[in-house]
């Protein structure tokens, strides 16, 4: 969406802080031995409270009220009671709900304790492209140029990007134009960021792959060659100078 007044930039602040809260909570809140069917229902609990409605659930049917991936999930993992949280597992959370109208997305990945397994490099490589990513957004900047940036920023770090991935608009609606802001160049996206617009920032950062595959589940997505990925993601609005980063109460950067 574009905002044009005063009342949108309230709705989409107020809808921001409830997911962004909601992503900070339930990442504190993560422990060993505690099952990712507790931590989506912590966050559903939240997510109420602030009178908001999980995009996922509400709009797609997802059978939880948050996607929860973890280890080897690249995203939109199933809530389970089956699955158990551990010591130095590779956890991801991403909140995108509704609430009056209006529509916001955040995610963030982390490691849950000790770094067991030599995950935080990998954590690390995301946020820090995230932000600059964000921090060089503003009208009439290439979305193709943003991409490139991304998947530089990953190569320089020894990583890889997930293709089939993007952020995307939003506001109205959890997705709207411009519909792919990809990790890498696109040759063929000619769009530019507009001033006032309301767009969800990801990256994708992997080890291996460059694809992410969906499993059986219909939900559940893997890399197409393994290996680990990590995403983090606000939702920003777009002006002609420093972005208005929405979902900042996420504490993504601390």
């Amino acid at each position: 969406m574009s905002i044009t007044s005063e009342a949108e930039l309230q709705g989409m602040q107020k809808v921001s802080e409830a997911v962004a809260l909601t992503l900070r909570e339930m990442c504190a809140y993560a422990r060993p031995g505690m099952s990712t069917k507790q931590l989506d229902d912590y966050g559903a609990r939240i997510l109420m409270d602030y009178g908001a409605k999980s995009a996922p659930y509400a709009t797609y049917g997802f059978p939880g009220f948050t996607c929860i991936s973890v280890n080897k999930e690249f995203c939109h993992g199933i809530p389970s009671d089956k699955t158990i949280l551990q010591e130095g597992d590779l956890i991801n959370i991403d909140v995108s709900a509704e609430l009056n109208g209006f529509w916001a997305d955040n995610g963030a990945s982390f490691v849950l304790g000790p770094d067991l397994h030599g995950h935080q490099k990998l954590v690390d490589a995301s946020k820090d492209i995230l932000y600059k990513a964000i921090h060089n957004i503003k009208g009439g900047v290439r979305i193709a140029d943003i991409g490139q940036m991304i998947e530089t920023e990953a190569k320089k770090r020894g990583f890889r990007v997930i293709k089939n991935l993007t952020g995307h608009g939003t506001g109205r609606k959890l997705h709207e134009a411009p519909d792919e802001i990809a990790n890498y160049r696109d040759p063929f996206n000619k769009e530019r960021f507009r001033k006032n617009s309301v767009v969800a920032i990801e990256t994708f950062i992997s080890t291996d792959s460059t694809m992410a595959v969906t499993q059986s589940d219909g939900w559940t997505m893997l890399g197409n060659r393994g290996g680990y990925m990590a995403q983090h993601e606000h939702t920003i609005v777009v002006t002609d100078g420093k972005p208005v980063i929405l979902t900042e109460k996420n504490g993504i950067w601390g």
